[in-house]
């Protein structure tokens, strides 16, 4: 999960094209919305207390502060739902959905009976939908409302999701599903609301939103955290104590939301380059012995003004961050493909119907997995034992694959072309189904450790590519969706594990051959068609530029009138 790990300071400085002059100054700072609605859907002014602050309005030490904590609070709840494979050995000893098992399989001993399996797998499957589907209401609510808002919410949904679970075993209906969900639901409220706090710093933006989506990642290792401490302890740190233990986490984001947490978002690059304009554009044109003084006044707080966008940003004009953002968008080879275009064309390009496709496939995979690795390679390996220990170290894999994989990321994003990167990704989703096969313990840990890097990798390209095609003005909405299916197809996963138990014999390999080569086969018509469409604008561009060149008379030559 990864809602905008790519997105930088919410926003970029686009370069017009050429005859387009007119329209620059309205159209400088394209600023990212969260909103899944068309950007003709939203409400056209922003309530007094939601707009945008500029950081050298708060300050220093403050600013700092912030940040920790977001990162502190994200890395006790951004994403810990995603721990699932490590929590799932307590809740199986603690015998969650045990009653749910025949007689004869009681009997037998089984570790976990058909019916256990499913509805523990099931608990994951719909946190993981929840997460997804959670972006829609998100970016609305974050977009109207401001940071504190989407805070305090995630705090209360995060204490219900913690309250149900702790209590699950002695309500009268079944607690453990609802509870994840919330638990699942809290954690973007909170993620996604930190990541204005970018535009804090915004030569250090990339730095804040890496930290924040390594806070992401890590967080999954509070269950593996949990897990070391309830074997430590030999059952004795139940469930229930921990979660009611883990109450201390949304008091604690309740507090400084209301306390220390900005009301509104930071304003971004765009807006504060703008405001820099404004401030210089204001003349004084009637002066006399009266105002002289009060215009004075202003004038120097201007300039002061002025002076502190210009340390924030390192330029009045933002050239710089503007250079940079024209040499990556040329670099990709895509960028721009749709920009423009309303929600109804994006939505009904072959762009939009490939990249959701593959997301689709991928998201189910990499959720599958990380719901039944245990039974996978239990079987595979012919070992429980074996088994238990590829599943440990993927607990221990699955955060640091995330902190290790995020510099590399942002490197390769930003130095090569999109086409790239997708076939990179299709490549590496190849061999790790391939590896995902083969009944061997090294092909199970190359597995693993292809599986942690693979994943902030294909979650980030997905944000990268939807930012770069289809723009700023629309993300929300075309971002939003393509997530959202994505997260409501992942309840196949419950089906996938009844046909892998019954049809196969709990052999995964059959299932894992059926998605590989889903995969490979969406995930190659997406890059065939992403490199096609690459060279045509490549090509367009040089016609366009062509059409733009001004002969120049070399200094000396007679100009052709003049022979």
């Amino acid at each position: 999960m990864s809602l905008l790990e790519r997105v930088t300071s919410f926003e970029s400085l686009v370069p017009e094209r050429r005859g387009s002059r007119s329209e620059s100054a309205s159209s400088r700072d394209r600023k990212l919305s969260f909103s899944p609605l068309p950007g003709s859907w939203d409400p056209p002014i922003v309530p007094e207390g939601q707009q945008p602050i500029g950081a050298f309005e708060v300050p220093y030490a403050k600013r700092v502060l912030q940040i920790v904590i977001a990162v502190i609070y994200c890395l006790f709840a951004a994403g810990i739902v995603f721990g699932y494979a490590a929590i799932k050995p307590v809740l199986i000893r603690e015998q969650v959905y045990r009653k749910l098992c025949t007689p004869d399989e009681v009997e037998r001993g089984v570790r976990t009976c058909y019916e256990q399996e499913i509805h523990l797998n099931l608990m994951f499957t719909v946190a993981a939908v929840g997460t997804n589907v959670a972006a829609l209401p998100i970016g609305a609510i974050l977009d109207a409302y401001g940071p504190r808002v989407c805070g305090i919410i995630g705090s209360f949904l995060l204490a219900i999701g913690a309250v149900l679970f702790a209590f699950a075993w002695q309500l009268p209906f079944d607690g453990y599903i609802p509870g994840y969900l919330f638990l699942a639901l809290g954690g973007p409220f909170v993620f996604i609301s930190s990541f204005q706090l970018s535009n804090a710093f915004p030569k250090h933006s990339g730095l804040i939103l890496a930290l924040l989506t390594g806070a992401f990642d890590s967080s999954s290792a509070l269950f593996l955290m949990y897990r070391i401490i309830y074997q430590w302890s030999n059952g004795t740190f139940w469930p229930k104590k921990f979660f009611l233990v883990y109450l201390v986490v949304p008091i604690f984001i309740l507090i400084v939301q209301i306390f220390v947490m900005p009301k509104a978002s930071y304003k971004t690059i765009g807006e504060l380059v703008r405001q820099v304009e404004q401030a210089e554009d204001i003349y004084d044109d009637q002066i006399d012995e009266n105002t002289a003084l009060l215009q004075d006044e202003r004038r120097q707080h201007r300039q002061s003004v002025v002076s502190e966008i210009t340390d924030l940003i390192g330029s009045k004009s933002g050239v710089t961050h503007l250079k940079k953002e024209e040499k990556k968008n040329k670099i990709s080879g895509v960028w721009g493909a749709m920009h423009g275009k309303t929600v109804k064309e994006q939505i009904i390009s072959p762009w939009f119907v490939l990249i959701t496709l593959f997301t689709v496939i991928q998201m189910t995979r990499i959720n599958f997995f990380v719901a039944t690795i245990r039974k996978q390679y239990e079987f595979l390996l012919g070992s429980y034992d074996a088994a238990v220990e590829i599943n440990t170290f993927f607990d221990i894999a699955l955060p640091l694959g995330g902190l290790l994989a995020i510099p590399f990321i942002g490197v390769v994003l930003d130095h090569t072309s999109t086409f790239f990167v997708l076939s990179a990704l299709v490549a590496t989703a190849t061999m790790i189904g391939v590896l995902g096969c083969l009944p061997y313990t090294w092909a199970a840990y190359a597995n693993v450790c292809l599986f942690v890097l693979y994943r902030p990798f294909y979650y980030t390209t997905v944000s990268d590519f939807s930012a770069k095609v289809f723009g700023f003005r629309t993300f929300g909405t075309v971002y939003g969706f393509i997530i959202c299916l994505a997260g409501l197809f992942n309840f196949t996963q419950s089906g996938l594990d009844a046909v892998t138990h019954q049809v196969f014999n709990s052999n995964p390999v059959p299932v894992n051959i059926i998605l590989l080569s889903a995969a490979f086969l969406v995930g190659s018509a997406l890059c065939g068609y992403v490199g096609w469409r690459a060279y045509q604008m490549r090509r367009e561009n040089l016609v366009h530029e062509a059409e733009w060149t001004r002969e120049t008379i070399m200094p000396g030559a007679q100009s052709p009138d003049r022979l």
